[in-house]
């Protein structure tokens, strides 16, 4: 399960309980607009949500080991992240 907001993700959305992955996709300090996939623990395409004009990006996703990837121009990037059951884990990625 995922979500996204339209025009990035505001602190105020997050749902209590929820488990939340979010975070920004920057280059040299920078934001970058492009996608951010989430792939479960077996490398699999779960979902994918834009980034906003800041680089932002929110998944709500179940507890467990996940990979993001960042795809923009020129460039990709992975990330592994441990979410915990109704936490919120913030997670930069720089391409």
């Amino acid at each position: 399960m995922c979500g996204a907001q339209a025009g990035g993700p505001d602190a105020a959305t997050i749902k209590p309980g929820e488990t939340t992955i979010q975070g920004s996709v920057t280059r040299d300090g920078q934001p970058v607009t492009g996608y951010v996939r989430l792939l479960d623990s077996t490398g699999e395409f779960t979902a994918e949500v834009p980034t906003s004009a800041t680089g932002q990006f929110r998944f709500y996703a179940a507890e467990g080991t996940w990979t993001l990837r960042a795809l923009v121009p020129g460039a990709t990037a992975d990330r592994t992240v441990v979410a915990q059951r109704g936490g919120l884990a913030e997670v930069a990625i720089t391409v």
